[in-house]
C-alpha cells in the first residue's frame, strides 16, 4: 500500500504548499487512454494558480496497467485511491463509468471514453435474448447509482449523442452538456502541420503512408483482421510506401510493450512504423494518405481527413447501430481478401465517397475547433470561479519523436 502524502492533499497540507487557497481538482485515470484524455480538460485549468490539480488511480481496472508510469512521466501529482477517496475536492473529472467513482466526494464530471459513445455493453435485467445491451457512456446503469446521478455533469461532443441519453437515460440530459471534442481539435491543428509530421515519421516527399488503426479486443485489426495488415505491410515493400500502427492503449496495457512488440516484429522488420502509446496519435492520423481502420474510435476521427479508406469487415456486433460508427460500418468500404489491398488505399475518391466521409465527419463533433471554450465554461460554473482572461487554452500537440529503425527523428 503506497504511503499517503502530505501534500497537496492531506493533513494540514496548507503548511507546506507555496501556493494557497487553491480549489482541488481530481482527475480519476483508470487506463492509459483515461490519463491522455484527460489532459484536455486539464489543459485549460493547469495554468490557473487558483487551481490544484491532483491524479488519482481507480483500482481494479482491467487495462490499468502503466497508468502510474504514464502519469509519472507527466510529473503529475498521484495520490493513493484509499486518500483520495477520504479527501474533498472541488471537482472530479474521469472518462470511464465505474462503480469506483460512487465514492469519490465531489462534484463528478464525465467525458466520453472515446468518440461517439459507439460501443454496446451488457447491462443487467432481464432480456429474452440475453442480457440487453446499450452503448458505454450513456447506459442508465453506469450513470445512475440507487437512483441518484453519478456525474454532475456528462460531456457530450454531438447534439444527436443527447438525442441518444434520452432514449436510456432521460433523467442525466439536464446534466448534458455538448461542448466538442479536444481530440478533433487537435486532428484539425495537425492537419495544419501534415508536412512536419510526415517529415518526423521519415516518410519521403515521394511516398506515400497509409496509417493503420487497431482498437483493443478480438475483433479488432489486430486480433480478427492481422490478414488485411499482413497483406498491406507486404504490398507496401514493393512499392514508394510506408505503413504505420496505431495501437489502441489497452493492448498495449493487457499484453505487455515487451510482448506486443515482439509479435509485431516481423512487420516491422519489414518497414512497418509501430507507433509508440507515448507518442501523439493525431499527427499520426493527420500525416495518412490512406487509412486502414476498424470498428475503434479512431477510425471515425480519420474520416476528417477526407482520404481513402478501408475498414476491417469485423465488429460490428460489439456497435451501436444508432452511433456514427454504426453508420461507418454501413458505408465505408470493407477490406478485403481480393485484389490489391494497397491499391485500393490509394484510390482516388468517387464524389459520392467525399460526400460519404464529409457527412460522417459532421457526426463526430457539432462544435469543432471549440472544445476549450466551452469546457472551460463548464468546468469554472462548477468550481464557481469567474473564467481567466484571455482565450482558453488547448492541450499543444507535441511534434512526434520516437526512434524508427534507421530513421534520427
Amino acid at each position: 500500500m503506497r504511503e499517503w502524502m502530505h501534500t497537496p492533499i492531506g493533513v494540514e497540507p496548507e503548511r507546506w504548499t507555496t501556493w494557497s487557497d487553491c480549489r482541488r481538482v481530481l482527475a480519476v485515470a483508470h487506463t492509459v487512454a483515461d490519463a491522455q484524455r484527460l489532459m484536455d480538460p486539464l489543459a485549460v485549468l493547469a495554468a490557473d494558480h487558483r487551481v490544484q490539480v491532483v491524479f488519482t488511480i481507480a483500482p481494479h481496472s482491467v487495462f490499468g496497467a502503466g497508468v502510474e508510469e504514464w502519469l509519472n512521466s507527466m510529473g503529475a501529482v498521484v495520490a493513493p485511491w484509499e486518500q483520495a477517496v477520504r479527501s474533498r475536492f472541488d471537482l472530479a473529472l474521469a472518462t470511464s463509468v465505474s462503480r469506483e467513482l460512487d465514492r469519490v466526494l465531489a462534484p463528478v464530471v464525465l467525458f466520453a471514453h472515446g468518440v461517439g459513445f459507439n460501443k454496446l455493453v451488457p447491462v443487467p435485467g432481464p432480456g429474452q435474448d440475453g442480457p440487453e445491451r446499450q452503448p458505454y457512456g450513456l447506459a442508465r446503469d453506469g450513470l445512475v447509482r440507487d437512483g441518484r446521478l453519478i456525474a454532475t455533469r456528462l460531456v457530450l461532443a454531438h447534439t444527436r449523442e443527447r438525442t441518444r441519453l434520452e432514449r436510456v437515460c432521460p433523467e442525466a440530459v439536464p446534466g448534458a452538456r455538448v461542448v466538442g471534442d479536444a481530440a478533433v481539435d487537435r486532428i484539425l491543428e495537425s492537419l495544419n502541420r501534415r508536412e512536419e509530421h510526415r517529415r518526423r515519421l521519415g516518410v519521403g516527399s515521394e511516398e506515400r503512408l497509409v496509417v493503420a488503426t487497431s482498437t483493443w479486443g478480438p475483433s479488432s485489426l489486430l486480433g480478427a483482421g492481422r490478414e488485411h495488415l499482413d497483406r498491406l505491410v507486404r504490398e507496401a515493400r514493393t512499392r514508394r510506401c510506408r505503413v504505420a500502427l496505431l495501437i489502441h492503449p489497452n493492448v498495449w496495457a493487457a499484453h505487455g510493450t515487451w510482448q506486443v512488440l515482439s509479435w509485431l516484429r516481423p512487420w516491422s522488420e519489414a518497414g512497418l512504423i509501430v507507433v509508440p502509446v507515448t507518442a501523439e496519435w493525431t499527427g499520426v492520423l493527420a500525416a495518412a494518405d490512406a487509412v486502414l481502420g476498424d470498428h475503434g474510435s479512431t477510425s471515425l476521427y480519420a474520416t476528417l481527413l477526407g482520404r481513402p479508406m478501408l475498414l476491417a469487415p469485423h465488429g460490428e456486433g460489439d456497435i451501436d447501430p444508432a452511433s456514427p460508427m454504426g453508420r461507418a460500418l454501413r458505408t465505408l468500404p470493407r477490406a478485403t481478401t481480393d485484389g490489391s489491398t494497397l491499391d485500393r488505399l490509394l484510390r482516388e475518391l468517387s464524389l459520392w465517397e467525399r460526400s460519404t466521409l464529409r457527412s460522417l465527419a459532421t457526426e463526430v463533433c457539432s462544435h469543432p475547433g471549440r472544445f476549450a471554450q466551452r469546457i472551460r465554461a463548464v468546468l469554472y460554473e462548477l468550481l464557481d470561479m469567474p473564467e481567466p482572461q484571455g482565450a482558453a487554452a488547448a492541450r499543444p500537440s507535441p511534434p512526434l519523436s520516437f526512434d524508427l529503425p534507421g530513421r534520427n527523428l
